[in-house]
């Protein structure tokens, strides 16, 4: 075995005991950790939008975007925190028979309101420190343009997009701990994550963030001149910006998240490595 990362077998059960240890959590401690990972991924969010709104070209915003939203989860892994996405991997406790579903479902449950919190907490310190107010007010109408197009998407496509995207993050979570040092868990969790920015692949806890921003933002007479002056968005496109509209968005991604990390990573790297475990 080669001493400088854990070898695949290794991964997958470390994950699993993090599952177990994830679905033991005291309740106050798992709301926490939640409101800290909603946070950080909405920080991710925040910079990489700031960092990229007066980019007119998408495949260099994307690129843009995606070297810095990494942080957010960068931050969770090595400080600690929960994050719905990546928890759809106690799957794989669940199935070792190490954690009930109802454990499970407790913990995922949880972690997403708390996420939501947590991000909510950042939007709101994002709106009123002015950070929208960069490059005459563009960064509000980019933050706008970017909601509506959220709540605009299909329901099937957002499923798949949502499938897409937490492979990518799953994988991030179980490559990180195929590391033994910081250096090589950054990296780990750096090009998956960059990845899925640049696919523009959908994320139900970042959308906590980039949805209610953008709502936010619509308040904002100044940032909706700027909006429909840049981006030429309509009175309906900005009405669409509303709690209801937003559930077109959360309820498939969330969906299609769950699928991406709990089925096509958690239940095919469970099986792949389930006689391995047994030994």
């Amino acid at each position: 075995m080669d001493n400088h990362f854990n070898a695949p077998n290794e991964v997958i059960a470390g994950n699993i005991k993090a599952g177990i240890a994830k679905a033991e959590l005291p309740l106050g401690k798992m709301i926490l950790l939640g409101i800290m990972a909603g946070a950080f991924i909405a920080l991710g969010g925040a910079t990489s939008s700031t960092a990229v709104h007066s980019i007119s070209d998408v495949g260099l915003a994307r690129t843009l975007a995606g070297a810095i939203f990494p942080v957010g989860l960068m931050m969770i892994v090595f400080v600690g925190g929960e994050l719905f996405t990546g928890n759809c991997l106690i799957t794989m406790a669940v199935l070792h028979k190490k954690v009930t579903v109802t454990k499970m479902l407790r913990n995922l449950a949880v972690v997403y309101f708390s996420n939501l919190v947590g991000a909510l907490a950042i939007d709101f310190l994002i709106f009123y420190s002015g950070n929208l107010d960069y490059s005459g007010g563009l960064l509000g109408a980019y933050t706008i343009k970017v909601a509506v197009a959220k709540v605009s998407i299909s329901p099937f496509k957002a499923v798949a997009s949502g499938i897409l995207c937490n492979m990518l993050v799953c994988m991030a979570i179980l490559m990180a701990g195929a590391a033994r040092d910081i250096a090589g868990k950054a990296l780990a969790i750096f090009f998956p994550i960059w990845a899925f920015v640049v696919g523009g692949f959908e994320h139900c806890v970042a959308n906590m963030f980039y949805i209610p921003a953008g709502m936010l933002a619509a308040g904002n007479p100044d940032y909706v001149a700027k909006a429909q002056e840049a981006y030429g968005l309509t009175q309906t496109q900005l009405d669409s910006l509303s709690v209801l509209q937003s559930l077109n968005n959360f309820i498939p991604v969330t969906v299609g998240n769950i699928i991406g990390g709990a089925v096509c990573i958690g239940v095919m790297y469970f099986c792949i490595q389930k006689k391995s475990l047994e030994q």
